[in-house]
This record gives structure tokens, sequence and C-alpha cells, in this order.
């Protein structure tokens, strides 16, 4: 009964089946496509190539975030073509995925500014823009999931989780322009997914969903924020959160 309600809801109001497969398996695949070509020449090409020197908490970050981009594509997948049933039980394993992406995350981010402490460089940074990312994806995606029986919320805010995953990919492109313009730029592109979201709604003669706006917001806030690391108060829990690995 449950299956079959949201069934209607998630094909209530919307453009065709096909058109909903092209859109969503499309921006599943621009994410994927981002985190290569973002990544490629740090990790990427050197694992195809068999040059790749990473320590094992790497290797397993990697892993992890690129299992998410597979799960988030099969999911839309999944629901673009109609499989509700399927995109449903799978949902159940995607939970749990999110909890582990989020604690690798953290982990990850934590032991990288340790490191940097080491070497003494600034962590303060490092750990900011970790902190501040893992942050955003667990507020969207845990929205996400308290409202998975609402799949006009539920699947608008999966895919802002997804796109804030991509910050550090977009900010290894190097294509973007340096200098003072790149911060501009990075946001821009980081944005893009959300902003072809909105587009697609407008082209349904839809106003801009509240979730894309919260999305918008969020993405901005963490792009112009980070000066905020350089604050006593964040170089204390910098302190204090890399003190936990040394």
């Amino acid at each position: 009964m449950e299956t079959t309600s949201i069934r209607k809801a998630m094909t209530m109001n919307l453009p065709s089946v096909g058109l909903r497969r092209r859109f969503y398996i499309g921006i599943s695949l621009l994410m994927g496509l981002t985190a290569i070509t973002g990544f490629w020449a740090t990790y990427f090409g050197p694992l195809v190539r068999g040059t790749i020197e990473q320590p094992l908490l790497i290797h397993v970050h990697a892993t992890v975030f690129v299992g998410w981009l597979v799960l988030f594509l099969a999911q839309a997948t999944l629901a673009a073509t109609g499989h509700v049933p399927w995109h449903l039980k799978l949902g159940r394993f995607g939970i749990g995925y999110g909890l582990l992406l989020i604690v690798v995350g953290l982990f990850t981010g934590i032991s990288r500014s340790a490191n940097r402490v080491i070497a003494g460089g600034n962590a303060e940074g490092l750990l900011y823009v970790a902190f501040v990312d893992i942050v955003l994806f667990s507020g969207f995606f845990g929205a996400a999931i308290v409202l998975r029986r609402k799949p006009q919320l539920h699947k608008r805010l999966m895919l802002v989780a997804a796109t804030v995953l991509l910050v550090a990919a977009v900010g290894r492109l190097s294509f973007l322009p340096v200098g003072p313009l790149r911060i501009h730029a990075e946001l821009i592109v980081w944005s893009v997914p959300i902003l072809l979201a909105i587009a697609y709604d407008f082209s349904s003669r839809r106003p801009i969903h509240p979730v894309y706006a919260f999305g918008l917001g969020a993405l901005l806030v963490r792009n112009y924020s980070e000066f905020l690391s350089q604050t006593d108060a964040w170089s204390a829990i910098t302190r204090w959160a890399t003190a936990l690995v040394l």
C-alpha cells in the first residue's frame, strides 16, 4: 500500500518518464564526471597508470565517496524508470551507507588536519572545510531520510546533498580561472546541478523549489565563510580535534 502511494506521488504532475529518466540520470552522470575530472590529476590518473602513492585512508575515502555517486546514479535510475520497490529497498541500504560516508569524511578530515599539524602547516582551514562540508551533507541527507515518504521533497534534498560532496572536486578543476575570480567561478560550477534542476522545474512551469533555494544558500555560505577558520574559537576546536588522533 505504501509503495503504491509513493509511486503515485512520484508520477503526479511530472513530465514524462522518458524526460525524467534523461534528466536525473544525466545529472548523476554529470556529478560523476565532475568528480573524475577534478581528481584525475591527483588520484584517478595515477591510479590508472599504477603510479599512485596515497595512504590507505585516502583509498578508503575515495572508494566510499565514489560508491556514493554510484549509489546515487542507481537510485536516480530506479526512480526515473518506475522501479519504485527496488528504489525503496536500495534506499534502506543507502541510509547506512550515508552514515558510513559521514564517519569516513569526518575521520579523514581530522586525520589530514593532524598530519598538517605534524608537518608544521596550518590545519584550521583544512579542518574547517572538511567539517562544514560534512555538516551540510548530513543536514540535507538527514532531511531527505526523514521526508522519504514525500518524494517531491526527498529527491530534491538528495540532489542537493550529492551536490554538496562535489566541492572538493570542483576546487581541483584546472580549467577554472586563477586569482580573485576563482572563488566565484568555483561557486558557479559547484552550483550547476542545482541550477540545472531549477531550470528543469521551470520547464515544467514550476517556481524555484524551497529546497533548491536553501541548497544554493548553503553553498553560498560555505564558499564565502572560510574566514571563520581563522578565529580563535576555531583554532581551539582544531587543536582539540587533531589531538584526538595525534
